[in-house]
């Protein structure tokens, strides 16, 4: 009877493991050729991603892998630090997640502002297609994200005039326009993911007419493992290599507890344990740094479409992990055939999608302050890097939270001949200091005052001292000392 009762189960879980590896390998494949590392590293994080982290308890069905998130970071910790240096860093940061999950962490990233997460998103989103166009043209792309930016223009001006750069560019826009209007194909089309449609019909055309673009390159699978020498551990007493060993930390963690959470809306199925779900993503990402692979993290892509595809346990990530092994092992000389600029077009398409426009208009006109962190965070990315771009984006946030909660108001109670009653009520600290100040003197100088505090929440060292200081004066008048009323003060402080 148990038998039975599972088996419906598995056959939803065995189908919804194929749709999800035709959606998560050119993914992999793409994600690893815009970080400037092998593509056989994008398909070990993405089976580590199915058979480690996919077997772990945490999210029922969110499915883990190689992030386009990351692909700008990755990127940059490359280019400063080389290859090798790269699974130290994932390895750390593995270790990082394993102990915060076990400190039971998890659930504070759930505390961090939205608007720095998706300004997050937007600024690798933002550079992500800004690398992309010149990968698509067949160019090599700046190192900066100012630089690529800027460079657009004079991107588009040279490649009129060179038919490899206008082939490439081609092929790349098809790609991208066939994977925008595949979700208005007939049902039975869409059955095939649009990703992995638009890089078959485009390694298809590329073979058939011979095409003057660049193809992937392969290693094979062994020869792309990067198991980290002792060596290169060497590089964690220095500042820079650690702020990128927390910036991985922290963005994938975030990333993947807020997928966790974003997935657990698209299903009734049990909900997400934050600290499991961190653990098994620092499991998984200390096995990827020990193979010299990408990073991972939950991807809410390839999530999505596990549940749309009728997923219901564990058992379709870890089959789609199986099938990306049996791929790599079987069909490594498969991958030397798709063009780089389809690749780059699914990327622009990726990076497209994680910038939140219709969320930052209606943020616009409910909280600009939000909607100013977001774009501060995001154009912070793109100008400066992602670790200093995601820190501004927290200081704002953490500062706007400050002002926010610093409400102070100061009303007048009743004002008689011979006595003028005044009322404090909201949180006195020093960053509403010289609006309080301004309130007080503009009271009657000329009369007595009785100012209650006891409205106060909170009131600290720099506005009692201030407050005793005004009292001082305006008393020094000649008038009758102010009288403040701070009994209640203590007893509302929270």
């Amino acid at each position: 009877m148990g038998r039975v009762g599972a088996l419906p189960h598995l056959r939803q879980d065995f189908a919804a493991s194929l749709v999800v590896f035709l959606v998560a390998l050119p993914l992999c494949v793409g994600v690893a050729v815009a970080s400037g590392v092998p593509a056989e590293l994008g398909l070990i994080t993405g089976i580590v991603g199915g058979l480690v982290t996919g077997s772990m308890r945490g999210s029922s069905l969110q499915v883990s892998g190689p992030a386009a998130g990351l692909t700008v970071l990755v990127f940059e910790a490359v280019q400063t630090f080389g290859l090798p240096a790269l699974g130290v860093i994932v390895l750390v940061s593995g270790l990082l997640q394993l102990a915060m999950g076990a400190l039971r962490l998890g659930r504070w990233f759930r505390a961090i502002s939205v608007s720095v997460v998706e300004g997050m998103l937007a600024g690798i989103g933002l550079v992500l297609i800004a690398g992309q166009l010149y990968a698509a043209a067949g160019v090599e792309a700046p190192a900066s994200g100012t630089e690529k930016v800027t460079g657009i223009p004079g991107l588009l001006a040279d490649a009129v005039s060179s038919r490899e750069a206008l082939v490439s560019l081609a092929i790349g826009t098809a790609t991208i326009v066939l994977v925008v209007t595949w979700d208005r194909m007939p049902k039975r089309v869409r059955a095939v993911p649009g990703a992995l449609a638009a890089v078959a019909l485009a390694t298809l055309v590329t073979v058939a007419f011979d095409l003057p673009v660049g193809t992937v390159r392969v290693q094979g699978l062994l020869d792309a493992v990067q198991i980290p020498p002792l060596s290169e551990f060497g590089g964690l007493a220095t500042l820079s290599l650690l702020g990128t060993v927390a910036a991985f930390t922290l963005i994938a963690s975030a990333e993947s507890l807020f997928s966790a959470a974003a997935v657990d809306r698209l299903h009734d199925g049990p909900r997400t344990r934050y600290d499991k779900e961190l653990m098994a993503q620092g499991t998984g990402n200390t096995v990827c740094g020990i193979l010299g692979a990408l990073p991972m993290t939950a991807v809410i892509v390839r999530s999505s479409a596990n549940v749309r595809a009728g997923a219901r346990t564990r058992a379709s990530r870890v089959l789609h992990g199986v099938w990306l092994l049996l791929f790599a092992a079987l069909l490594p000389s498969a991958l030397e055939l798709i063009p780089l600029p389809a690749l780059a077009g699914i990327l622009i398409h990726a990076g497209w999608k994680l910038i939140p426009l219709r969320s930052l208009v209606a943020l616009w006109r409910e909280h600009r302050g939000e909607a100013l962190i977001l774009a501060v965070t995001a154009v912070s990315i793109v100008t400066v890097n992602m670790f200093e771009g995601v820190l501004t984006g927290l200081a704002l946030s953490v500062a706007k939270a400050a002002w926010d909660a610093s409400h102070i108001r100061l009303e007048v109670v009743e004002t008689r001949d011979d006595l003028v009653r005044a009322r404090l009520s909201g949180n006195a600290t020093f960053l509403r200091l010289p609006k309080i100040l301004d309130s007080l003197e503009a009271l009657p100088t000329d009369r007595p005052v009785a100012l209650d505090l006891s409205g106060l929440h909170h009131l600290d060292h720099a506005c009692r001292t201030a407050l005793e200081s005004w009292a001082e004066r305006h008393s020094a008048s000649g008038t009758e000392p102010v009288r403040l009323t701070r009994e209640d003060v203590v007893t509302a402080a929270p």
